[in-house]
């Protein structure tokens, strides 16, 4: 990610030793995001990654820390946090909550063919089970709530057709949250932002989930859509690729059928998707803060798959 808190070698490894992880041998700034200071620390025991909290705060963290090591306990592949001699798995570097986690092994699959997207469906499917029992609740930091207290905000910076687009969207979002089949989807925690570069593989097979930190309970199927925008699209247009999305939802439902409620709203989640991502990226773009290595990235990469959404909806049932 973005490194906003510089951290030193000493710092860094006074870290590690109290966590037992060893000594540290390397430490590196890891570029690609924008939402918190991220390190690759190699100590003569393995390989890890120190996170340095730059928005979530001491009370909110606890979600998202428990809500990985639940998961892992669970069998599914994702960062484990380490804790110190006491049990806490959040700790404090530079006055910032941090945590550090094993890396995971594999690389991200960036150029996605159908049976990285069925993995990526059957794990998610998975996921979402095993998180039915987790005991702890936050909701989702950047569902419809704040949505709607951003699009003003980034509304001055988008010209008339842009404007009249997300006000549109939005619009249509907040009456599809009202409508007794929305009030109807499963919930729990979900990972909401599992995008190719948040997952490894190895070779075809998928070594992990990482990146919690927009996790939240909210509806899996606002889950499943973040993947499918993202997974089953061509880049350059927003459009769906019909062979990769198929395959990622026919390996999601063998391990959790998707019910009435949701099959009817696919096409309007996935548009809720696309709109949670425009906004954030406008907001990010517009309005950033100062880091080193801070690449924000383009809001108009969503604002074509949100109109990919509305002029082409996903058939899958016809």
């Amino acid at each position: 990610m973005a490194v906003f808190t510089p951290v030193t070698e000493e710092q860094a490894a006074e870290l590690m030793s109290q966590l037992g992880l060893g000594t540290l041998t390397e430490l590196r700034g890891i570029e690609g995001g924008i939402e918190n200071t991220n390190y690759f620390a190699t100590t003569d025991l393995g390989d890890y990654v120190l996170t340095l909290f730059e928005r979530l705060n001491h009370e909110q963290l606890p979600f998202y820390l428990f809500l990985m090591k639940h998961l892992a306990e669970k069998g599914i592949p994702v960062p484990n946090p380490a804790a110190n001699r006491d049990g806490d798995i959040l700790h404090t570097v530079c006055d910032k909550p941090a945590a550090v986690v094993n890396r995971l092994e594999g690389k991200s699959q960036l150029a996605p063919e159908a049976i990285h997207c069925a993995a990526v469906g059957d794990m998610l499917a998975r996921m979402h089970l095993a998180g039915e029992d987790y005991n702890r609740s936050q909701p989702n930091l950047r569902g419809l709530t704040w949505w709607n207290e951003t699009v003003p905000v980034v509304l001055p910076y988008l010209d008339e057709a842009q404007a009249g687009l997300l006000q549109s969207e939005l619009a249509y979002q907040n009456h599809i949250a009202q409508s007794a089949a929305y009030q109807a989807l499963p919930k729990g925690p979900v990972h909401a932002d599992l995008f190719r570069d948040n997952v490894m593989f190895d070779g075809e097979k998928l070594t992990g989930f990482f990146d919690f930190y927009f996790a939240g309970v909210d509806t899996w199927l606002f889950d499943l859509s973040v993947c499918l925008n993202d997974w089953c699209i061509n880049l350059p247009t927003g459009e769906h690729h019909a062979e990769r999305a198929q395959a990622m939802l026919n390996a999601y439902q063998a391990v959790r059928p998707l019910r009435a409620a949701e099959r009817q709203l696919l096409p309007a989640m996935l548009r809720a998707g696309a709109l949670r991502f425009w906004i954030s990226r406008l907001w990010d773009f517009h309005l950033p803060r100062d880091a080193a290595m801070l690449k924000p990235h383009d809001p108009t990469h969503f604002e074509r798959v949100l109109r990919a959404r509305l002029a082409s909806p996903l058939k899958l049932w016809a």
